[in-house]
């Protein structure tokens, strides 16, 4: 009777100190495309290993200039490679942690049904008086934009009818309030569960652009935070790979 008193008094009085431990938060910055999934995939994270993950949604090009003054972020979930990869050059990423989470598909999208054809014609025809599209010098899928418009000869006579959004976030609600009859979006936003949610919409062919890589790091914050290095891990779990590919990224 004595032992399990003194077994239970143990276990109570260690029970308060042993949580902490076990269970941490990460401060993670995420691109805007990647806001859907990643909010599906914080959950299961925190069901499967005690860690939450803080998340923060915005410009890679944003992030990187406030993770160079100081944000507290610890993990980076960017749009691209070449600013993980710039991070870690610089001191500010742990250089073993990085790796492509997904390959991300540009979409030429419009809220009404019908407007874009499977073919990308709609851009040739011109019957339209605003298309959205993201900074090209802050958002990659705004990048790759420019890229297709370019290769497609279309650029010049499409240009001065852009809608520039800030981000892929702020762009897609250009076309989803009607304020642009048409944009270039991340799939992700207007895709899941091999579908598309509404509207109508082109896949950019991968041969029009770059590959959009999106790169995962540990930032310099987080190097000493378990939860940091656990996110990656999950990030390469079958569990968060199909979440990842059921909203239109390639892995």
């Amino acid at each position: 009777m004595k032992t399990s008193f003194r077994m239970l008094t143990l276990a109570l009085f260690a029970a308060p100190f042993a949580s902490p431990a076990l269970a941490a938060d990460v401060s993670v910055a995420v691109a805007a495309n990647f806001t859907a999934p990643m909010q599906k995939i914080a959950v299961e994270f925190e069901k499967d290993t005690g860690h939450k993950a803080l998340l923060s949604f915005g410009s890679t090009g944003k992030f990187y200039a406030q993770i160079k003054n100081g944000a507290p972020f610890e993990v980076l979930l960017a749009a691209d490679d070449e600013t993980p990869a710039k991070l870690v050059k610089e001191g500010a990423a742990v250089s073993d942690s990085r790796f492509t989470y997904a390959i991300g598909q540009l979409a030429l999208w419009s809220a009404k049904p019908g407007f874009v054809d499977d073919k990308g014609e709609v851009l040739k025809q011109g019957a339209f008086a605003h298309l959205a599209i993201a900074n090209p010098k802050l958002a990659p899928y705004g990048a790759a934009a420019v890229e297709s418009l370019t290769r497609l000869g279309l650029l010049g006579s499409i240009e001065p009818r852009f809608v520039q959004g800030e981000n892929i976030a702020q762009t897609y609600q250009f076309v989803s309030t009607g304020n642009a009859e048409l944009g270039f979006v991340a799939l992700s936003q207007v895709y899941e569960d091999g579908k598309l949610k509404s509207g109508s919409a082109w896949m950019v062919p991968a041969g029009l652009h770059a590959p959009i890589r999106q790169d995962a790091v540990v930032l310099t914050k987080g190097k000493d935070n378990p939860a940091a290095t656990e996110l990656l891990k999950f990030l390469k779990t079958d569990k968060a790979r199909a979440v990842i590919k059921s909203y239109g990224y390639a892995l």
